[in-house]
């Protein structure tokens, strides 16, 4: 049995429509973002519900279901084949917050095994309570085992590989557009947004999408024009801004038609990739007048970002 396991945390998403609805339901009943004082699984469960019939059309337009379950997997199975190739006896797994495999049968996977350690690396590079906090809260709630054995890889926002393999995808993305206009191609760095309670709480996330921002931009040696901006706003309460829908507006009304749109805070592509930027905000897009709008492909199975994987955890499994 492998001496260390290695376990991806991620969002997880709905790999069916009829999992949309019980999917939604994980989601508003995690108390790390949705705060509900009493009544929590009530309130998740009629809201599930209600906004499950929407969810399901927008998933209807991008296959069905979401593609980072498939992503993840892969990104599982190239990491570990690299540690592996470099004699590490390592076996890499994943656990989802809000989807299969769930957290807790992870661990249970894990009960079975001899593991002398347990190596938690988010799949998130930027630290949210949201996020990162979320998936180690309820790692926490379910393991049972050693808690010496226990090892947290918390953020990675400016790790040199990944900031590296973010530029990468740029240059890909670059050689989309026509060549007469590259030069005046504006890089839109498109973040998931967060209320702005959580920022005043002290939640250190858009401080760390900013630092990966700068931190691409400086490799790049500042080529072009570059922006950021918040997506995926829910409910009345204000949110990060500005807005991506308003950010595509302001430049088209600066005229800078040519926008390449990087969506900096994931590592695979989704929902919030394949429907919200490439189909919702490409109708924003085309209202404006924007001549050229591309979307960045997700890190996905960049052999750049899996090397960033493998080096956060190399101190680790020495």
């Amino acid at each position: 049995m492998s001496k260390t396991a290695v376990v991806l945390l991620n969002l997880g998403g709905p790999d069916s429509l009829e999992a949309i609805q019980p999917f939604l339901y994980n989601l508003f009943r995690d108390p790390d973002i949705f705060k509900i004082p009493f009544g929590q699984k009530f309130f998740a469960k009629i809201i599930s519900e209600r906004r499950a019939p929407k969810v399901q059309e927008e998933y209807k337009l991008i296959g069905g279901k979401s593609p980072i379950n498939e992503w993840t997997e892969k990104q599982r199975s190239l990491l570990e084949d690299s540690l592996r190739k470099d004699g590490m006896e390592v076996s890499v797994m994943v656990a989802m917050r809000y989807w299969k495999p769930l957290t807790e049968d992870t661990i249970e996977c894990l009960n079975q095994g001899n593991y002398k350690k347990i190596i938690l690396l988010p799949l998130y590079p930027h630290y949210s309570i949201s996020t990162i906090g979320s998936s180690f809260n309820e790692w926490k709630r379910h393991y049972k085992g050693d808690k010496n054995k226990l090892v947290f890889i918390n953020e990675y926002p400016k790790q040199p590989t990944y900031i590296k393999a973010i530029s990468e995808r740029i240059d890909r993305t670059v050689n989309r557009f026509p060549e007469n206009v590259r030069n005046d191609i504006q890089l839109v760095f498109s973040a998931h947004g967060t209320p702005m309670s959580m920022v005043r709480k002290g939640d250190p996330y858009s401080h760390h999408i900013k630092e990966t921002m700068e931190a691409v931009m400086k490799l790049r040696d500042y080529s072009h024009e570059y922006h950021l901006c918040f997506q995926s706003k829910v409910g009345p309460v204000k949110w990060l801004e500005p807005s991506t829908d308003d950010m595509i507006r302001e430049l088209s009304a600066k005229g800078k038609k040519h926008l390449l749109i990087i969506p900096i805070s994931f590592v695979s592509d989704h929902v919030e990739t394949s429907f919200e930027l490439d189909i919702e905000y490409r109708h924003v897009a085309d209202e404006a007048k924007i001549e050229n709008y591309i979307v960045m492909e997700g890190l996905n199975d960049s052999p750049i970002f899996i090397q960033a994987l493998k080096e956060l955890l190399i101190d680790h499994l020495k």
